[in-house]
């Protein structure tokens, strides 16, 4: 019996933007809150929620800001193209509305910290500063960008190293591996516009099974 309903979405009569079943069926996203500077040295904050960690040899990220809708490039891939420079942060649930208030759509050049309300501090070892309020920070540099489609909401995937990671101090013991999850109060993106948080009611543990 077939319980599902089957859509391609490259079908000319699809009647809507694939777009919207993707961010349903690629859910919760990790936010990649992005902090870039362009090449006359003005500081961008951007989020991005198509990102995901890459390798750990050497330890890499991935996010994606896709072509905008008149088939130009969005501020943070024209600046990372400019410098080779970022840093990405995480979201937690005390940011959200500084966080999406970046969202706004402003000019090339036109800075979007003050309207987010967060600390610049100096990075270590890239020039764009850092979201003192965020729990974790990832000064990056780098690798390549692999651009995937043309026009409107094409991929452009920012594949680069993490040279720094900033811990706030709140949530290690002396372990690093000992991090709460439910301690950083993670935000992720879910469809429309709806968001959710890891909560920690909401964890559970599983162990892989032994070989």
């Amino acid at each position: 019996m077939n319980t599902h309903h089957a859509f391609d979405p490259k079908a000319p009569d699809l009647g809507f933007d694939p777009y919207d079943l993707l961010i349903h069926a690629v859910a919760p996203r990790p936010i990649a809150f992005v902090s870039t500077l362009s090449a006359d040295g003005v500081p961008n904050l951007a989020p991005f929620s198509f990102f995901m960690g890459a390798g750990s040899n050497p330890v890499s990220v991935c996010f994606s800001p896709c072509t905008k809708e008149d088939g130009s490039f969005k501020d943070t891939l024209r600046n990372i193209h400019a410098t080779g420079e970022y840093v990405i942060h995480t979201v937690s649930g005390a940011m959200t509305q500084g966080m999406v208030a970046t969202s706004r759509p402003v000019p090339y050049g036109v800075s979007e910290w003050p309207d987010s309300g967060f600390t610049a501090v100096p990075s270590l070892k890239v020039k764009p500063p850092r979201v003192q309020e965020a729990p974790f920070a990832m000064e990056c540099k780098l690798h390549t960008v692999v651009h995937h489609g043309s026009g409107p909401d094409a991929a452009n995937y920012i594949i680069g190293e993490v040279v720094m990671f900033h811990v706030a101090q709140g949530l290690m013991t002396s372990d690093p591996s000992e991090i709460q999850p439910g301690a950083v109060d993670y935000v992720s993106r879910l469809g429309g516009a709806s968001y959710g948080r890891v909560l920690p009611e909401s964890l559970f543990v599983m162990r892989r099974p032994a070989p």
